[in-house]
């Protein structure tokens, strides 16, 4: 619904968003995302690799992420990391993996089509596709 750069991981201290020289090998970075599920959260976002070819970023959750303000993920339990590969010209390869910590709620199981419609508003932003014009990917 609503995601911004912050200057720290303390959650509010909104920013303008990140430059390219910020986004560099090595650099930590701080967001935060509200989300129609699991409400207002802060992120840890590391650039692992830029090149021409090739692009790496984890996140991890450095607020407890709340659904209907019950606790479903606390500070590091969500991690994921997402690939973006050049295959040849004009294409890109996109994968990604998610993962909880053994203390997640149970109340984020099974919302796979929530992961499938987060991938392909990732990949539709990246190409440059409307995310409002395509169905989601997954009911």
């Amino acid at each position: 619904m609503d995601s911004y750069a912050l200057d720290t991981s303390q959650a509010g201290l909104r920013r303008k968003d990140f430059t390219p020289d910020e986004m560099k090998p090595g650099s930590v970075l701080y967001f935060e995302q509200v989300d129609n599920l699991s409400g207002k959260a802060a992120y840890r976002m590391h650039i692992a690799t830029v090149s021409a070819n090739r692009l790496v970023i984890g996140i991890e959750n450095v607020s407890t992420m709340r659904y209907l303000l019950v606790p479903i993920l606390h500070a590091g339990e969500m991690q994921s990391i997402c690939f973006l590969d050049r295959e040849s010209e004009g294409v890109w390869r996109y994968y990604s993996i998610v993962r909880t910590g053994r203390n997640a709620n149970r109340l984020i199981a099974g919302n796979q089509s929530s992961a499938v419609n987060r991938a392909v508003a990732f990949y539709r932003h990246v190409v440059g596709i409307p995310t409002d014009q395509n169905p989601p990917a997954a009911p």
